[in-house]
């Protein structure tokens, strides 16, 4: 018994939607990074979905590159998020421009 290939665009829509819901209503920086992991997982399922459906590696393959992305994104995000730690006690997407020279 095989699940369809709707099921799956339909979970990477709904995660995708939850994650740009995130990203605009709040202003927490680790809670913005997680939701942009969120919407880049959802792509992910899309092009894995997407793969299977059509018999091509191609979107297998591509996920890898997304996910090596994925990680940069992660570094450089949680620098940025402990660095501003080190100055104040909460961090939010206002505080920024705190990392000015």
């Amino acid at each position: 018994m095989s699940v369809p290939g709707d099921w799956f665009l339909t979970l990477a829509a709904v995660l995708f939607t939850v994650g740009a819901l995130g990203l605009l209503v709040r202003r927490n920086v680790l809670v913005m990074l997680m939701c942009v992991e969120l919407m880049l997982n959802a792509a992910n399922l899309t092009l894995v979905t997407f793969s299977r459906m059509l018999n091509d590696i191609g979107g297998q393959v591509l996920v890898f590159f997304v996910l090596v992305v994925a990680a940069a994104e992660v570094v450089v995000g949680l620098g940025l998020v402990v660095a501003i730690f080190r100055r104040k006690a909460n961090a939010t997407a206002d505080d920024l421009h705190i990392l000015k020279g």
